[in-house]
């Protein structure tokens, strides 16, 4: 059991140091399929390894420089109420039908992983057929501007506001009903929505994430069990994977990794639907 725990803690946190989120998501089912834990505890002992490793690595993003406090504070508050009502919910709903949505969100998941993975490739192999004219201003440039700052920009504020309610009590409710991070949604929201650069998402992804843990981690206080013999491993053991993966984007391609890890996702979405669907011997 310990090696699994560590096993399982290490991808965790690799996934988390390197993407900013998804390593949350196989959490559950390894906790529920390979250390046979009940759902509801899975859930509670996920956010606290979630939690833990996060704020980890969202310390050593926020040495870089990529935190936006503002930014991550304000989704993180969104989403505490939220989480609350998604722990509210999976209470209510059995522990199969939970563990089938949660396969169909892997599969969601992964797919939206290769999406962006195929997105950013295209976008770094057409800029690097660009020609660069010596002395002109380039856009990585204006980029990296914009991406510093902390969301200044006067021009469609109130809608990017909104953007960032529905994004955060999305994030919620996934975190409280599933007990995951929600850093495979909150990663795309930051680049798309409000600019930001991979990096600097990905570290503030990592304070939404320990923010969210710990709304939904209170808000199940006292209802579940917490067996430490399984969370101190896998927490000891995705604290080292976050600082890992954090070293490994720098020798990796972002788009292997991101594949890599749909892969994944699809394997283990595959399983959790057969076993929820009674296809596969308990």
């Amino acid at each position: 059991m310990i090696v699994i725990s560590v096993a399982l803690g290490a991808c965790i946190g690799l996934c988390l140091g390197a993407l900013g989120g998804g390593g949350s998501i196989i959490t559950v089912p390894a906790l529920v399929y390979l250390l046979h834990q009940p759902l509801q505890t899975a859930i509670t002992q996920s956010l606290v390894i979630v939690g833990i490793s996060s704020a980890v690595a969202m310390l050593a993003h926020a040495r870089g420089g990529r935190v936006r406090w503002r930014a991550g504070i304000c989704l993180g508050a969104v989403g505490g109420g939220a989480a609350s009502a998604g722990t509210a919910l999976g209470r209510l709903v059995s522990p199969a039908a939970t563990l089938a949505a949660f396969s169909v969100l892997m599969m969601v998941v992964a797919i939206s992983l290769l999406m962006r993975a195929t997105t950013r490739s295209s976008a770094q192999h057409d800029s690097a057929r660009t020609p660069v004219t010596v002395g002109a201003p380039t856009t990585t440039g204006a980029r990296e501007e914009v991406t510093g700052s902390d969301d200044n920009r006067s021009p469609g504020r109130v809608v990017t506001a909104v953007k960032i309610v529905l994004t955060g009590t999305a994030i919620g409710l996934l975190t409280g009903f599933f007990g995951v991070g929600g850093g495979f949604v909150i990663v795309p929201a930051l680049v798309l929505f409000l600019g930001y650069s991979m990096p600097v998402a990905v570290g503030t992804s990592l304070l939404v994430i320990t923010l969210n843990s710990a709304f939904a981690l209170g808000a199940r206080v006292g209802e579940d069990s917490l067996d430490a013999t399984i969370i101190l491993p896998v927490a000891a053991a995705a604290i080292i994977g976050s600082i890992a993966g954090k070293y490994a984007t720098q020798r990796v391609s972002e788009a292997a990794l991101t594949r890599a890890f749909a892969a994944l996702l699809v394997v283990v979405a595959g399983y959790v639907a057969a076993r929820s669907l009674g296809l596969v011997p308990q």
